[in-house]
């Protein structure tokens, strides 16, 4: 068996002129069947990988190249005169809805997020209580306003009294002159003996009670007047109190006004903070209204970023919510000091631990009506084009002219 298997590894020397494909023979004279010769190996090619990791590191190179020149470029041209910040939000003149007065909210008209127009009816507070003040000093008022018909009647009829007694001073004048001359002659009379005493002493007489009488009548008149100095007194006296009852009462009807609270524009309601029956005091914050008109975006920027911003430049805004939708608005203005001065706390950095801190200065972007989607308080990324503007545009313009032309 050994040696079976050495013949089929290791078959007889055939002849030199034997066919190639002839059986081979056993020692035996038994056919072995021996497997045809493998065809030649050829040699190994020469590994190609590091060409090839020249040509991708090439490839990766050029495309750096590209993109870094892209950049550059895009920076000289466009980027150097923009001016970036992400600390900017979007903000909105609300109207925060507070009551003027106390009392139980009776109704609430509006619910959370529901829009209006302006006037629309968002609480009602109760007001029986001023009602019944309104009624109460508008009965008042009627009746002072009564009163003040009497004075003025009692003021006529003094008046008349005056008058009366006027005339009745002239009459009594009249008298007194007639008995003068009555005196005079009846005197004259009995200086010549020619009238009796008792007639002289009846003339004085008479002379005496006509100057008496002229002497009331000149009082009766100064009386008169007085009494009508007291009741135009008197009615002044009421018309001021009338005056001030027509004030409360119109206190009282403006309270009775703000017992109905409306929306001051259109809007949405939000953040409402009462429920119905609640006592509410004076200045308690009910709920917000936001506009649906006048969004701006207060961007805060560096103070090293201010020497190119002025009113009227362009600004993309780039809105978080709207997966980064640009919206082009315009720089209205820049606030006159850093937040940092208008904040509650501000930091008083005349103290040994003083610390150099970058500031920042609000401005105010405005944004174009009817965009869909913008919310107060809305984070946005602001890229303000200093290029653009008033002043930038005068410059350009100015350059553009001719020499020499006026």
């Amino acid at each position: 068996m050994s040696r079976q298997n050495q013949s089929r590894t290791e078959p007889a020397d055939a002849p030199a002129d034997a066919p190639v494909n002839a059986p081979v023979v056993s020692p035996e004279g038994s056919p072995v069947d021996v497997a045809p010769p493998s065809p030649p190996v050829p040699p190994a090619a020469a590994p190609a990988g590091g060409s090839r990791k020249k040509l991708v590191f090439a490839g990766i190179a050029l495309i750096a190249a590209l993109a870094a020149g892209y950049e550059g470029w895009s920076w000289w041209t466009n980027g150097r005169f923009m001016v970036t910040t992400d600390d900017a939000y979007i903000q909105a003149d609300l109207s925060l809805i507070s009551s003027k007065i106390t009392g139980y909210v009776s109704e609430i008209a509006v619910t959370a997020n529901q829009h209006v127009k302006m006037g629309d009816v968002l609480f009602r507070i109760d007001d029986g209580d001023y009602r019944i003040s309104l009624e109460q000093s508008q009965a008042k008022l009627t009746e002072l306003t009564a009163t003040l018909s009497r004075i003025d009647a009692q003021v006529l009829a003094a008046e008349a009294n005056v008058t009366q007694a006027e005339a009745q001073l002239t009459a009594t004048e009249a008298v007194l002159t007639a008995a003068h001359a009555n005196t005079a002659r009846i005197r004259d009379l009995a200086a010549r003996r020619v009238s009796s005493q008792a007639d002289l002493d009846n003339a004085n007489q008479a002379l005496a009670t006509a100057e008496a009488n002229r002497t009331a009548a000149a009082a009766a008149i100064a009386g008169a007047k007085a009494q009508v100095g007291v009741l135009e007194a008197q009615r002044s006296e009421a018309a001021s109190t009338r005056r001030e009852l027509e004030l409360a009462s119109a206190l009282i009807a403006r309270d009775l006004d703000f017992t109905v609270m409306r929306a001051p524009f259109d809007g949405t309601v939000a953040n409402i903070a009462i429920k119905q029956g609640e006592l509410v005091s004076a200045g308690a914050r009910l709920a917000a209204v936001v506009p649906d008109h006048g969004l701006f975006v207060e961007a805060n920027l560096k103070e090293t970023q201010l020497a190119e911003i002025r009113a009227g430049q362009r600004a993309m805004v780039s809105v978080d919510a709207l997966d980064g939708q640009e919206v082009e608005g315009r720089v209205i203005s820049l606030s006159p000091a850093t937040g940092s001065v208008f904040s509650l706390l501000p930091a008083n950095n005349a103290t040994g631990n003083f610390t150099k801190i970058v500031q920042r200065v609000p401005v105010r972007i405005e944004l174009p009506e009817g965009v869909a989607g913008l919310r107060a308080g809305l984070s946005v990324e602001v890229s303000i084009d200093t290029r653009t503007g008033e002043e930038a545009a005068t410059s350009s313009s100015a350059g553009s002219q001719p020499a020499g032309a006026e």
